[in-house]
């Protein structure tokens, strides 16, 4: 007799670490989208799973203490990205925590990407993807990325020599032919700091 879709799905969950986020397509093989939601919502019903938005689940880890252990923004959002197969940006002031220029973890976060434009709520947080420039997407390094999208968000006016300091100890881990594609993407003035750094 075959398994119901309920239990081919919860048999597969079981095979992964918990904290693992997943999503209705990842058991499409197992039933049509109606029946795979449904199996998904008697296993949140049963708590086996966690809703984190619509279409988002979460294979909740739990800690003595804490309670459940939730993704950061990021996780999320990389795992979005990993299903749609989609390159994703930080901006702002994410991308300011990110090299260590903000303590300030914001609640909001944007993405600039070349998938789906859209808005997710996440908890008391949300995740913004906003269509990427095709320019920007032709970048080969993530860290070049992460940082020019830090120096427009700060604006050039607004540089001191802390920020250039710690601007320059990231370049140094960029291997410099990526640095020298990647700095042509920049405006004019983010490129010449880039230099001088």
């Amino acid at each position: 007799m075959a398994q119901s879709v309920e239990k081919q799905i919860l048999k597969s969950i079981y095979n992964h670490k918990r904290g693992k986020i997943f999503f209705p397509v990842n058991f499409s093989k197992y039933g049509s989208s109606t029946a795979v939601r449904q199996a998904l919502n008697r296993l949140e019903d049963k708590e086996i799973l966690q809703r984190l938005a619509r279409g988002i689940y979460l294979f909740p880890k739990k800690h003595k203490t804490l309670g459940t252990l939730y993704p950061t923004l990021e996780e999320v959002a990389l795992a979005i990205a990993k299903r749609d197969k989609a390159r994703i940006i930080p901006t702002g002031l994410y991308a300011l925590n990110k090299l260590g220029l903000s303590t300030q973890v914001p609640m909001n976060v944007v993405y600039l990407t070349d998938g789906s434009p859209r808005k997710i709520t996440v908890g008391k947080g949300s995740i913004k993807f906003k269509p990427a420039p095709a320019k920007l997407l032709g970048a080969r390094n993530d860290k070049m990325i992460l940082i020019i999208q830090a120096l427009k968000h700060i604006k050039k006016d607004n540089i001191t020599k802390h920020i250039q300091q710690t601007i320059a100890k990231h370049l140094i881990t960029v291997p410099i032919e990526d640095t020298n594609h990647d700095i042509k993407l920049a405006p004019t003035w983010i490129r010449d700091l880039l230099t001088n750094c």
